[in-house]
Parts: structure tokens; C-alpha cells; sequence
């Protein structure tokens, strides 16, 4: 029973740092490194968390280094993509429409549609 809980446990704590690590992933910060820490909290316990872990790394390496190859164009084009990523997910959490609020602003379209 108690190995039991433990796993349990492993796997809803495990679980719940790679949802947040991917949450955070187009954010400026640690986003990856959450993902990978909550992977390795699900290895622990779980076979197939490190088999998607060292997956994950290798996709994560190759997609740096396929970054770095790229002109200046590209990357400015993928920086502009996670900054409308990061812009849409602030838009739809509110964020907007508490500052809309707070400075009086009185703009309708800050707001998220999921508030109106």
C-alpha cells in the first residue's frame, strides 16, 4: 500500500510540474527546465517518463541548434510568433482586462472573451 501512495503521489506531482512547464514554455524563463524537471519526478517511479525524457532533450537539443543555424530573418520570425503566443494566452487569462480596469482605459477588446 504505501509503494502504492508513493507512486501515486510521484505521479500526480510529476504530472503537475510538466503542465506548468509547458504553460511556461513560450514565456521568457524556465519553461523546458520545468518540463524536464517534472519528467524526471515521473522517471523516478515511471519507465516511459524516461524514455519521453530523454526524447524531449534530444527534440529540445536539435531544435536549438536548428535556431543557431538560421539567419537572422528566421529568428526574428520565430521571436515574433512566441511573442504573439505569449501576448494571445496574456489576453485570454485577463491580464489585459485587469490593466484596462485598474487605468481606466475603458477598452472593451482587452477584456478576454471568455470574461464578456
Amino acid at each position: 500500500m504505501r509503494r502504492h501512495t508513493k507512486k501515486v503521489l510521484i505521479a500526480i506531482v510529476g504530472g503537475l510540474v510538466v503542465l506548468v512547464g509547458l504553460v511556461l514554455v513560450p514565456y521568457p524563463g524556465p519553461g523546458w527546465l520545468i518540463v524536464f524537471g517534472g519528467l524526471a519526478i515521473l522517471a523516478t517511479e515511471f519507465e516511459f517518463a524516461s524514455k519521453v525524457l530523454e526524447y524531449a532533450k534530444g527534440k529540445y537539443d536539435s531544435w536549438v541548434n536548428w535556431i543557431k543555424r538560421q539567419n537572422i530573418f528566421i529568428r526574428v520570425i520565430v521571436l515574433a510568433l512566441t511573442g504573439m503566443v505569449v501576448l494571445l494566452t496574456i489576453w485570454l487569462v485577463n491580464g489585459f482586462g485587469i490593466l484596462n480596469s485598474i487605468l481606466s482605459f475603458d477598452q472593451e477588446w482587452l477584456v478576454s472573451p471568455f470574461l464578456r
